[in-house]
């Protein structure tokens, strides 16, 4: 493999121990081989890539296949690992958290894991959190549960502060549950741990109900967050439809990508109107909103919409944009605002409006069932490719695949909707929304 890879996986150095695991490739009983330091999966799998491979002899950027390793970097009679969940809430912490415990406990036989209270503060001594000792016996029931077993802040601490509380605590590997500002932190302390020449490796878990971290097909959360959400647009419909002119209006967390908003009206399709970050759209005018929407209620008598929380930023006035402890812009309340301004305008014909935010309750859900499989999943390739000494990287899916990613890869921009891919058609084709609204 060339190491010009630019999804090369960093590694504390070389892996002397033996792994536990009693897997096929000792046992030779067909189960399940260790993964080769050699498996590698094409990222990019088109007909084009593949085609330009051949006729250049290029070869093509490959990812690490995640699991099991032979042969693993760190002694698991002497270590120590610590986990750490971070940013807002999300359907899916806590199984991730019981599954790493699970994972390092019985896979590796690692005796002592500590959690970090309350984000990247529980790493600053000065804050006072102390550790939380994580034994199978305190996680076991904790998936039944939203939020975050061990809670969560927003912001980073000093670097360099957070590494020397690692060390001092013989802290050999951490993972980092969150999103972008996370998994940029987590980085962060990966390359200050990396000055210093220690051994210790720092693994990101992907966490965003929005699915906008880039490359992956979908962080954890993500799938419960619309399934949440299927529900309230379904009563918002009836609440729309049981009133002459009624419009009913859900507002769903997105600030940059409006995934759980189309997610949510394709998998509940009674939507007839969805507004993402993506769009650009205008109010007034002959191709502007409420124009159409005057048009829908002439037809049909009702309407629901469903808009993302960053939808539409460019119609407030006020540019004054403060920031949270994450770094991410606060935005108005467009809700609110569409409520506001539709309002102001239907003065010719009776409307009855209904707003609804479930986005409180859609992120502090527990996961369903096909979020918990998935973040059980991520658990285990996390702690494989931690014990292995890999280093700097997310576990995650790509091409519906489980495999390791530099975390600088994930992190150099936002994913987003493409107005023009087949998914944001198939949201028009359900709701009839015109193509005008870009």
């Amino acid at each position: 493999m060339s190491e010009t890879n630019r999804f090369q996986i960093e590694h504390l150095g070389a892996p002397n121990y033996k792994s536990p695991l009693q897997l096929s490739t000792v046992r030779g009983d067909h189960i399940f081989n260790f993964v080769s330091e050699s498996d590698r999966l094409v990222f990019d799998i088109s007909m084009d890539q593949y085609a330009h491979c051949l006729s250049t002899g290029e070869e093509p950027n490959c990812l690490e296949k995640a699991g099991p390793r032979q042969s693993i970097f760190f002694d698991p009679k002497e270590t120590t690992a610590a986990i750490v969940t971070c940013g807002g809430l999300c359907p899916g912490i806590n199984n991730v958290i019981r599954g790493v415990v699970m994972a390092l406990h019985y896979f590796y036989g690692i005796k002592r894991i500590v959690g970090i209270p309350y984000g990247y503060e529980g790493l600053n001594p000065e804050m006072g959190h102390g550790f939380v000792e994580l034994t199978p016996e305190k996680v076991k029931d904790i998936h039944q549960f939203g939020g975050t077993f061990l809670g969560s802040s927003r912001g980073g601490q000093d670097v360099s502060v957070m590494v020397d509380t690692l060390e001092s605590n013989n802290i050999n590997m951490l993972f980092a549950i969150g999103g972008d500002g996370t998994l940029k932190g987590v980085d962060a302390i990966g390359e200050e741990i990396k000055k210093r020449g220690a051994s210790i490796s720092v693994v990101g878990i992907p966490k965003t109900i929005d699915n906008d971290i880039d490359l992956i097909d979908e962080s954890f959360g993500f799938e419960t967050a619309f399934d949440v959400a299927s529900p309230i647009i379904r009563d918002a419909h009836n609440e729309a439809a049981g009133a002459y002119n009624g419009i009913s209006i859900v507002k769903l967390m997105g600030r940059d990508s409006g995934f759980i908003a189309a997610s949510a009206a394709l998998a509940m399709p009674v939507v007839n109107f969805v507004l993402i970050p993506e769009m650009d759209f205008q109010l007034e005018g002959e191709l502007g909103f409420l124009g159409v929407l005057r048009k829908r209620l002439e037809r049909k008598k009702h309407a629901v919409i469903v808009v993302a929380e960053g939808a539409g930023q460019q119609l407030f006035t006020d540019k004054n944009r403060v920031k949270d402890a994450s770094g991410n812009v606060k935005h108005a309340d467009i809700g609110v605002f569409l409520k506001d301004k539709i309002k102001e305008y239907f003065t010719d014909i009776p409307v009855t409006i209904k707003y609804i935010d479930p986005s409180y309750i859609v992120r502090s859900a527990p996961a369903n069932s096909s979020d918990s499989v998935y973040c059980s999943r991520l658990a285990y390739h996390a702690v494989h490719g931690a014990m292995a000494g890999k280093t700097k990287f997310v576990a995650c899916k790509v091409n519906n695949k489980f495999v390791y990613i530099p975390i600088k890869e994930v992190t150099k921009k936002r994913k987003k909707i493409d107005l023009e891919s087949e998914f944001w058609f198939s949201v028009l084709q359900s709701t009839g929304q015109p193509f005008l609204l870009k």
